[in-house]
């Protein structure tokens, strides 16, 4: 498959802006390229691990905007057929009216021909090997070095909806499982994603994991990620449905059945699902959340509470926090 890439040289403070204008000629999904790190409130409305930004910021960004090329090498937009010559018509003209109020720098666009946009295999660049502690998180094309066999390694791809374990609420729920984990336990997983929790659940011993998702996506990539840390199909079950408001999803979950229950999820979820879930749990079981930004902590706790569950301990990781607490 091939692509028209239109790449708009300009600044951070215009990007908004140039994109909405864009987008009401019939150009989409535009790719961002700047310095700018993300704040921790854009991480939490996100599902996916950031690669890290290189550099500092100099106010400059790449916009590139794709175009699919047809098999006869015409273009189509809005399910109306064009040409290269007349989109850079129209992008040129759109970008000088967008001068006339406001600095959008250089304003150059350039055109290439890309073929199979990857955006998977783009995070080759960024995603490397590394540690959790005592575990070693590692992607499918590198090799697990001789003196790191024989420990607990998980293997695990970047992909375009989940996370690889590289997020602190991650790392957050991680180490709180490994703590309360027994070779008894039964675990849920809510907002189950690529299935790392649960996974991981499962390598270090747990009996028994069952993760729900609302993203359909989810099936396929638990599937993958349980083959290629060769966890068994029987022990571990996905389902796909809201639990916060479908008493069908929470019927087939299960009640009282769940020694420890993890949500890594956003803290505005976390409210409401809460006092739903802890029907789901054993006596004595244990809720662990994460998925929380700092400013949110006391929202989080007091949901907790008011469900009648005991806060055990709250830990934190950069701007990122985890509530842990006992039914």
């Amino acid at each position: 498959m091939k692509w028209m890439k239109f790449k708009i040289k300009t600044l951070t403070e215009a990007e908004d802006i140039i994109i909405s204008t864009l987008y009401d000629i019939g150009l989409e999904g535009a790719q961002i390229e700047d310095k700018i790190p993300l704040t921790a409130w854009e991480k939490e409305q996100m599902f996916v691990d950031i690669p890290p930004v290189s550099g500092e910021d100099d106010g400059i960004a790449y916009l590139s905007f794709f175009v699919e090329e047809k098999e006869d090498g015409s273009l189509e937009i809005n399910g109306e057929p064009t040409d290269k010559e007349t989109i850079l018509a129209q992008v040129e003209a759109e970008l000088e009216d967008l001068k006339m109020f406001m600095d959008i720098g250089e304003g150059t666009i350039t055109i290439e021909e890309t073929e199979d946009i990857d955006w998977i295999n783009n995070w080759k660049e960024y995603f490397h090997q590394f540690y959790i502690d005592d575990l070693l998180v590692i992607p499918s094309w590198e090799e697990v070095k001789e003196e790191d066999k024989g420990k607990k390694i998980l293997h695990i791809d970047p992909g375009t909806a989940f996370g690889t374990g590289m997020h602190e609420t991650t790392q957050l729920c991680i180490r709180q499982i490994k703590k309360f984990l027994t070779p008894d336990t039964v675990l849920l997983d809510v907002g189950t994603g690529s299935g790392i929790l649960a996974i991981l659940a499962l390598m270090y011993g747990a009996k028994k994991a069952v993760g729900t998702d609302l993203d359909p996506c989810a099936v396929e990539a638990v599937a993958q990620n349980m083959e290629a840390n060769g966890i068994c199909k029987d022990d571990f079950t996905m389902m796909i449905g809201n639990i916060i408001t479908e008493k069908e999803v929470q019927d087939k979950v299960g009640y009282e059945c769940y020694d420890i229950v993890v949500a890594n999820i956003l803290a505005d979820v976390l409210v409401p699902l809460t006092p739903v879930i802890v029907n789901q749990m054993k006596k004595g079981g244990i809720y662990i959340t994460s998925g929380i930004i700092n400013d949110k902590e006391e929202t989080v706790v007091e949901a907790v509470k008011a469900a009648g569950l005991e806060v055990l301990e709250v830990t934190y990781q950069g701007e990122w926090v985890s509530v842990t607490a006992r039914k």
